[in-house]
């Protein structure tokens, strides 16, 4: 059984199954330069996905697409090879109309190339919900899980999968979309005041304020305001709570009025907190001490009346889950002893999800087989450009030239990772040792000076550096740096002495851990800064070409070639 997945909105994508394996999962974003978190723009895109992978729109046996916002369904306007065309699919979570996450909320037909195809559509919470608990290691051994389900439309809500029993739903934690994030970021601090036009410029802010957030720190009377203000406007039984509660659904941004309650709500905040001379960086990261501290509290007594002390396994999906500062403090409560977040925790995992769903429809609730690494290939190198030299290079020539050089090496391998992080198939790598090295590249990259840098270490390595130091491929948790160490690798360290770890081990990473065992050899350190390959604003290079012509990093090593610029 051949199954695709597809994306239509934001971080459009297409996803195949072929049984339970996971034959790709590329993303819009990540072809041609695109921008990040682009739709999908028109559906002649996805026969040549489809091509790209030796495969036609004749051999998918089953087609299923993400729903969106609304509680019933959503009419998308798309396009086919020009021509608009109009695409009903379901809804933004569960609702009246579609009460199971597992179950289509409908049946539609469409055309590619032609051909009058059927797909089903579930609602948009049910893709994070399938790809997340059945990429997770509790899918493998046939184990429950919670899953905890926050992303930009949603309120946190939380549900049980158990492969045997099915999905239990156990509603919302509190009525806050996840949205809710960024326009603190466009309330307070460097965009305050920014046009709030799109769903897009909410994302990008999010990302650059948990960077921004390390500014500052976090005020106790702050969360005191945030806390009174938050129950005053949104849980409290006064009119205008009690109405907000009767509207708003968590059904979507775009769909329900839910932007203008969270704007009233942060203006309270904002004239409340004016007064106690409190700036902008230490507001903000009140803020996001008062929602890690809230979401806590909330799932720990939700899931204590519900299933007990545990411990629990915990899976985290949703736009939310890329927070290292909130899965870190959901990982280390007791009351859960094993948690996963998948490398695609946001809507670029969504094709995957709802073409897991259909998996289900036919195999039940289990394990898919993945590899991180299922992204689109890179493209053919045609020619080495003027100015350019290309010649074999092994990892230990590499590794020499970083630790001689302490220059940076653009790294492009194998397929592109699934998810926003570059994991080092699609990474700019430096030496940490540099304290300079983070300016160095926010500066190549035209980013914030406030924006850090992730270290890239041998797995087996990590515990003797960091704190704890545990397997963390993804880049989705924080890690303490141990004494001793801060000093060597400055350079991917946070303000307050975390760093957002991914480790690496040979059987995921091949190249990646061959270059860092041979830099190890050479320079005492099994750790490199890894950032991602991209033009600023766009998903991650497709080949070299597009590294070659951005032109700021003098050094591009892919597929055992390494190209230079002349005279670097």
């Amino acid at each position: 059984m051949i199954i695709c997945g597809l994306k239509l909105t934001h971080d459009g994508a297409v996803a195949l199954l072929d049984g339970d394996r996971l034959v790709f999962s590329v993303e819009i974003e990540k072809l041609a330069n695109n921008r990040r978190y682009s739709d999908m723009p028109d559906l002649r895109v996805i026969p040549e996905i489809l091509a790209s992978f030796g495969c036609r729109v004749a051999d998918v046996d089953e087609w299923v697409i993400d729903g969106w916002d609304g509680d019933v369904s959503r009419d998308l306007e798309l396009a086919d090879h020009g021509r608009a065309i109009t695409l009903t699919v379901g809804p933004y979570r569960e609702s009246a109309s579609s009460p199971s996450l597992t179950s289509p909320s409908l049946t539609g037909q469409f055309t590619i190339d032609g051909k009058e195809l059927v797909y089903t559509s579930y609602p948009h919470a049910a893709g994070h919900l399938a790809g997340t608990y059945c990429s997770s290691p509790f899918a493998d051994r046939g184990e429950p899980s919670f899953v905890l389900i926050w992303d930009g439309g949603l309120f946190p809500r939380l549900y049980w999968v158990d492969p045997d029993r099915g999905v239990d739903n156990g509603g919302e934690l509190f009525p806050l979309i996840g949205h809710a994030y960024a326009m603190a970021g466009l309330s307070f601090g460097p965009f305050r005041g920014l046009p709030q036009k799109t769903k897009t410029d909410e994302l990008s802010v999010a990302g650059k304020l948990m960077a921004y957030i390390a500014l500052g720190k976090a005020d106790t009377p702050v969360i005191d305001v945030l806390r009174e203000t938050f129950h005053e406007t949104f849980e409290s039984k006064t009119p205008e709570a009690v109405r907000y509660r009767e509207t708003i659904g968590g059904f979507g941004s775009l769909f329900e009025p839910s932007r203008a309650p969270v704007n009233a709500f942060l203006g309270k905040v904002r004239d409340r907190v004016e007064a106690l001379g409190v700036p902008d960086e230490d507001v903000l990261a009140s803020f996001h001490q008062f929602l890690e501290e809230l979401l806590v509290e909330r799932i720990e007594a939700k899931v204590r009346e519900w299933k007990g002390d545990g411990p629990w396994n915990l899976c985290f999906a949703g736009g939310c889950a890329l927070n290292i500062n909130w899965n870190s403090a959901l990982r280390a409560r007791s009351l859960f002893g094993e948690m996963w977040v998948p490398p695609f925790p946001n809507d670029s995992g969504s094709a995957l999800g709802v073409a897991t769903l259909g998996m289900i429809q036919h195999r039940g609730i289990g394990p898919i087989t993945w590899h991180p690494q299922s992204g689109s290939a890179l493209g053919p190198v045609t020619e080495v450009p003027c100015g350019w030299t290309s010649r074999r290079a092994a990892a230990a020539e590499v590794a020499r030239l970083l630790h001689e050089s302490g220059e940076p090496v653009v790294v492009l391998e194998g397929r592109a990772e699934l998810g926003p992080r570059a994991l080092g198939g699609r990474s700019i790598i430096a030496p940490a040792a540099d304290p300079a090295m983070k300016d160095r590249l926010n500066d190549i990259k035209n980013r914030e000076s406030y924006r850090p840098v992730a270290p890239i270490c041998l797995v087996e390595e990590a515990p003797k550096i960091f704190d704890p130091g545990t397997p963390d491929p993804y880049m989705l948790f924080d890690h303490d740096v141990r004494e001793g160490w801060a000093s060597r690798i400055p350079a991917v360290i946070h303000l307050d002495g975390t760093a957002r770890l991914q480790t690496v081990s040979s059987d995921d990473f091949p190249e990646i851990a061959a270059l860092l065992a041979e830099y190890h050899k050479l320079s005492g350190i099994p750790v490199l800064c890894n950032t991602s390959a991209n033009f600023n604003g766009s998903g991650f290079f497709p080949d070299v070409a597009s590294a070659i012509e951005w032109g700021r990093v003098a050094r591009v090593w892919s597929e055992g070639v390494l190209y230079e610029r002349t005279g670097s």
